[in-house]
Formats: C-alpha cells, structure tokens, sequence
C-alpha cells in the first residue's frame, strides 16, 4: 500500500503534501526534522490521508494535489 498525504502548518499557513510505502515512518521523520522541505514547519499537522493501490497511482494523485 502506498498513500498520500497532507501535511499543514497553521503559524506558517503553509501545505506540504508528499507520498510514502510506510506513513508512520514518514510522520515520524518529519516531526523530528531529517526532511529538508519540512524542518521548519513547528506545527506539523496530518490534514489529509489517501490510500492508494501502487505506487504509481500515488504518484499520480500526489501531482494531482500539487498542481491542483
């Protein structure tokens, strides 16, 4: 299983949205500060999570997300 997910930092009013084959490893980089794009987010909040059936597909709706 691959997803995508959400991530939103209200002090900064910014959105990041990325895709992982394991999401609690992935939130758990984040939190602590080894992903570049979101260290210098404080209030790392989980606002949205898809799942998706490969990982093409979550490639495909990550783009989507992103270029709206």
């Amino acid at each position: 299983m691959w997803y995508v997910y959400v991530l939103y930092d209200p002090t900064t009013d910014r959105f990041y949205v990325g895709m992982t084959g394991n999401l609690q490893r992935r939130l758990s980089e984040h939190k602590v500060g080894t992903v570049h794009t979101t260290a210098r987010m404080k209030e790392q909040r989980l606002l949205y999570c898809e799942i998706c059936t490969d990982k093409r597909d979550a490639a495909n709706r990550e783009r989507q997300l992103k270029t709206g």
